[in-house]
């Protein structure tokens, strides 16, 4: 193969990729949008589109990728493996000569792909690509992998190992449909590169059939394994996610993600001069509950408020258990009246619980605290002294009551369901 139709391809393999990556750009499938976690939704489906956020302060979805690593370790070990892989695969090439008419070619295609890593991980910034830079990034390994194996020898390359590199790295980041496409495309690859580079009277060779099928049943199997691997570890990681994240009594978020969900509100409405609410609930009568009936049907009074919480708060919401008989509702961008309104209907709709106790004297309700940022509090610690000092005065007041700051107002007429 002489050296002018090899750089013929390479540039055809450049704008073919260059096509690819402003298609997936371009691709609304592929934006780095993504919508909140409803709060209606499972703890396992909640605690997922939440895992960064509870693990930093501060943190944010957009730096980690939907199914696994963040995004700084990703770049990181990309970057580490590309460039050991180029200056490796450089020196092997200039040193051993043992492709000397295709030589030029394949420093060019190192030379570019060198410039491409580059500018992906170097110079653009982290989150310019979205979850496009998979796709952009498996396209380009691929067709590297593809030309360098054809330029040194197709079926007798010593770089085959460039694929499986490529497919097992991928299965450890991306879902497995997008693993199970990107396996076939590497095989089409590889069978491409057999066809254009191997010497003459290679392809009709045992040998040759026998050292392909075995070369593209191992990239097939370490796919497999790469897949298997990072589910189970996937899985590891949500139920740690769930356990740090949910309450498994009420599924609602744990007292940590609360406090987390509050520090990066407090940054947000500093930035924005928009404000926000906060409510403090204590469950009334969860001591006599327990004390008369026993903590089993104390567990379902717990449980049935959550399920009454989750149903009126709003996606942005962020509504946990606070302690023991302690429930808190974030409430970004509403202000007091606005939060009387749904402190309310949580009272009411834990006043209107059917929970068949057998005591039916016994009735639950919530004794709530109402506070607003930056009125009554310009931090954290002051929001939860302030509000803990509403709720208390709510049970002062005789219980089962909405109560602000100082003030025990007049919560808006919300009627109760039929």
């Amino acid at each position: 193969m002489s050296v002018e139709p090899i750089l013929v391809l390479i540039v055809v393999a450049v704008v073919a990729n260059l096509v690819v990556m402003a298609a997936l750009l371009g691709s609304p499938v592929l934006g780095r949008s993504r919508a909140p976690a409803r709060p209606d939704t499972p703890a396992d489906v909640r605690a997922e589109a939440a895992m960064a956020a509870a693990a930093v302060v501060g943190g944010s979805d957009e730096d980690r990728p939907e199914h696994s690593v963040t995004t700084q370790t990703y770049d990181r070990v990309v970057r580490i493996v590309s460039w050991i892989f180029l200056l490796a695969t450089t020196t092997i090439v200039a040193v051993t000569g043992l492709w000397p008419a295709n030589e030029p070619a394949i420093l060019v295609l190192l030379a570019l792909t060198g410039a491409f890593v580059l500018v992906v991980h170097d110079l653009l910034p982290a989150d310019a690509l979205g979850a496009a830079k998979f796709g952009v990034e498996g396209s380009v390994a691929i067709t590297v992998a593809t030309l360098l194996v054809a330029l040194t020898g197709g079926v007798q390359s010593p770089f085959f190992f460039t694929f499986p590199l490529i497919v097992g790295g991928a299965a450890l980041v991306v879902s497995p449909p997008i693993t199970v496409g990107l396996t076939a495309t590497a095989a089409l690859g590889y069978l491409l590169a057999v066809l254009l580079g191997s010497p003459e009277g290679m392809l009709g060779n045992p040998i040759t059939t026998a050292t392909v099928g075995i070369n593209l049943t191992a990239m097939i199997l370490l796919a497999y394994v790469a897949m298997v691997i990072a589910r189970e570890q996937r899985r590891s990681r949500d139920a740690a996610i769930r356990l740090s994240t949910i309450d498994p009594l009420t599924t609602l978020f744990n007292r940590g993600f609360f406090f987390a969900a509050l520090e990066r509100e407090i940054a947000r409405s500093a930035r924005s001069g928009r404000g926000f609410c906060l409510l403090m609930m204590d469950l009334d009568e969860l001591k006599t509950v327990n004390d008369k009936l026993g903590h089993f049907h104390g567990d379902r009074v717990l449980r049935a408020v959550g399920v009454v919480v989750t149903a009126i708060v709003r996606r942005i919401d962020t509504a946990a258990r606070y302690g023991g008989d302690e429930f808190v509702v974030l409430l970004p961008e509403t202000d007091p009246t606005g939060a009387y309104v749904v402190a309310e209907k949580i009272r009411l709709g834990v006043q209107d619980l059917e929970l068949g106790l057998a005591d039916e004297a016994i009735r639950p309700s919530m004794s709530i605290g109402v506070v607003s940022y930056p009125d009554d509090g310009s931090t954290a610690d002051e929001l939860m002294i302030s509000a803990d000092g509403a709720m208390y005065a709510s049970k002062r007041a005789g219980k089962n009551r909405v109560t602000g700051v100082d003030t025990p107002l007049e919560p808006p007429v919300v009627a109760s369901a039929p």
